[in-house]
């Protein structure tokens, strides 16, 4: 039957002095709810009938750590399915909604994702006329049997999927991401990649000036220009190519400057032009219990188009890594690994 209240109505009490399980789902329906996750499916994914109740139990499913369609029958025990505000769905049921997806409704799913991104960022979570500088990054996601479409050997040697994300530095929240095959290189799609990001985010009312990080892997002339085009400032890492160390090699020793880094090793900072853009190099020198006779330094460079102290903006660089941290929290606390394979299609 289905349910005659809404996630509002609830509140969470306490009969003795352990934890409720999975009682953080009620501020997940909630919010689902406040965005209108069901009715947006209703009318954007053109497959199945009732295709919102059905994205809403996978969805919530994923919240409570299910790995995949049969744990969704944790939301059918007890009184779980009497708290949400939609009907739950049987596993089977959303085994043959999966199956039935094609390319189109793949898209379809993504388009409901940018609606529901505007519709947060219009309840306040979104940058508004302030900067939001935005982390892209790739990952691997494993996976286990020869008969998963996309799945394959990359440069990690590891059979599975190569998606790319996009995070906000802020927050952590994931602003897009495109399931690719597990053979992809780092740079495949990164381009077009870049100016989706860009354009969802200036559509859900970011205003304000966007800066985008990334490591190596994304340096390229198309993702630079990408960035141009948009008016997105960038900070992206460069390889080590025999162009960048002569470049380097020609930064005289008055040119470093020393900086805080880690207790167990020293750095320093220059800049320099490179290809129209200041190109910031950060070099290191680790502790050793007797000190070399001469000295092998650690190089990390990155372009940027940005303005500022260039120390100021290697220290910003560097957290560029917590894209890292929201792409682990994706796997451990949300599933990414199966949301992966139930929403997208690999390209």
């Amino acid at each position: 039957m289905q349910p005659l209240h809404t996630s509002s109505d609830l509140s969470v009490m306490f009969d003795d002095d352990h934890a409720v399980a999975n009682a953080g789902l009620v501020l997940a329906s909630l919010l689902s709810e406040k965005l209108g996750l069901e009715e947006l499916c209703d009318q954007t994914i053109s497959i199945a009938p009732f295709p919102g109740r059905r994205a809403a139990t996978l969805m919530h499913s994923l919240v409570v750590g299910g790995t995949c369609i049969d744990d969704a029958n944790v939301l059918r025990s007890g009184s779980t399915a009497s708290v949400l505000s939609h009907r739950v769905m049987a596993p089977s049921t959303l085994g043959t909604f999966l199956r039935g997806f094609t390319f189109a409704n793949v898209r379809q799913l993504d388009s409901v994702a940018e609606m529901l991104l505007t519709r947060a960022c219009a309840l306040g979570t979104g940058p508004g006329e302030d900067s939001m500088t935005i982390d892209i990054d790739s990952t691997i996601c494993e996976v286990h049997g020869a008969h998963k479409q996309g799945a394959s050997y990359g440069y990690t040697k590891v059979l599975g999927f190569h998606p790319v994300l996009a995070t906000r530095a802020e927050t952590g929240v994931v602003l897009h991401l495109r399931l690719r095959k597990g053979s992809s290189n780092t740079q495949r799609g990164a381009q077009r990649f870049v100016r989706e990001v860009v354009g969802r985010v200036r559509r859900a009312g970011a205003s304000g000036e966007l800066t985008l990080r990334a490591d190596s892997g994304f340096y390229s002339h198309y993702v630079v220009r990408a960035c141009q085009d948009h008016d997105v400032r960038l900070s992206i890492t460069v390889r080590q190519t025999p162009v960048i160390t002569k470049v380097i090699e020609l930064i005289t020793a008055e040119s470093w400057t020393s900086i805080d880094y880690t207790m167990n090793g020293e750095a320093w900072v220059a800049e320099t032009d490179f290809q129209g853009h200041r190109l910031i190099i950060r070099r290191t020198k680790p502790h050793e219990p007797r000190p070399a006779l001469f000295p092998d330094y650690g190089y990390h460079a990155f372009v940027t188009d940005r303005e500022g102290d260039c120390v100021a903006l290697d220290a910003d660089h560097r957290r560029h890594a917590v894209v890292e941290l929201a792409i682990r929290d994706l796997k451990e606390g949300s599933g990414l690994d199966p949301v992966l394979r139930v929403t997208s299609t690999p390209t």
